[in-house]
């Protein structure tokens, strides 16, 4: 079972949180041209789940460049060189506790020290959307396997859990007819009532990794991921959401660029003490041609809007990411079709 995710080359950290009890991990800072400070990062072992599909095979390709050690976890093998692939079924709680408490190659039985400790899991896996499986497997599928990554996270000693939630938790996406927005640009604040067995598995799995933030006190982070697109895509799809805004109605007219997912996912491991948080992942931009404004008069007439918006800035806001952990997406389809 797999998900959506991630990534390309990027600069060698990212900007530094302006959150006080944010810290960077196993860190120090350098200066970068600019003058910001710039985080280094020591390797850290990485448990990897869903690290096959769309989004998680990007997360780590990026991951491995920035040299981290990760390890897939998934039902399909990725076959990325420097990767181990384990095939694992995530709703069995033994397995899960087990692949993480395992060694990630033979090359670790020979220090003859036992198996090192994961520091951290990310976990991408699970079934994508709605009309894949039957909605009470979906459901099933998606928060018990949840339950058992964080569970075996927290009960092993490993510090940090960095998970997918998504864009459908504000109950747009697969919602029966038009639901619209309660204010614009949408933020981590807005109401989560979605209509589908998808949205409300990664509803409660955001409430099953708070409850498991609290009674532990290690960082897990979730993302809500925006619609991922991958650099291919821009060529075959986007010509299509130019010519009819209204295609992208679902997805807050937003979108993700796999690449800019997978530098989310290294700031998110390169900072620490955050506690539970959740975070918008989304390009600066709109995924359609006309102007933001266009989109409000066309779309959201009469939703009340929060703030002025940029000419194509994006619906779905992602300051958050940017204050918190130094998210800084680098790419845009205008750029990428130009």
């Amino acid at each position: 079972s797999r998900i959506c995710a991630t990534s390309g080359r990027f600069h060698d950290g990212c900007p530094s949180s302006g959150r006080g009890q944010g810290r960077p991990a196993r860190m120090t800072l350098d200066r970068s041209s600019s003058g910001l400070p710039v985080r280094t990062i020591a390797a850290m072992r990485v448990f990897f789940t869903g690290g096959s599909g769309k989004a998680g095979r990007h997360a780590i390709r990026h991951l491995v460049e920035r040299g981290h050690r990760v390890v897939n976890g998934d039902m399909v093998p990725l076959g990325e060189p420097g990767v181990a692939d384990l095939r694992i079924d995530l709703t069995d709680g033994g397995q899960v506790f087990n692949a993480l408490s395992a060694y990630a190659g033979f090359d670790e039985l020979e220090p003859g020290t036992g198996v090192p400790k994961y520091d951290a899991v990310v976990h991408f896996a699970a079934i994508p959307a709605i009309l894949v499986r039957p909605d009470n497997e979906t459901f099933r599928v998606n928060a018990l396997s949840t339950y058992n990554v964080i569970d075996a996270a927290v009960k092993l000693g490993i510090g940090k859990v960095i998970f997918a939630s998504s864009e459908t938790t504000y109950g747009i996406c697969f919602a029966e007819g038009e639901v619209r927005p309660e204010y614009v640009p949408i933020d981590e604040e807005h109401p989560t009532v979605p209509h589908d067995s998808y949205a409300m598995s990664k509803v409660v799995n955001e409430a099953t990794a708070r409850s498991f933030q609290a009674r532990s006190g290690i960082d897990i982070y979730g993302l809500r991921i925006n619609n991922v697109i991958e650099p291919h895509e821009y060529e075959t799809k986007f010509p299509a959401f130019v010519a009819d805004p209204g295609l992208r109605r679902r997805n807050i007219f937003a979108y993700i660029d796999a690449r800019d997912l997978g530098h989310m996912v290294d700031c998110c491991l390169r900072t620490d003490g955050l506690g539970y948080e959740v975070f918008n992942v989304s390009n600066d931009d709109t995924s359609v041609g006309i102007p933001s404004d266009q989109v409000y008069e066309r779309f959201y007439a009469g939703v009340p809007r929060r703030r002025d918006m940029g000419r194509f800035e994006t619906f779905y806001a992602n300051d958050k990411a940017k204050r918190l952990v130094g998210f800084a997406p680098r790419h845009s389809w205008r750029n990428e079709l130009s």
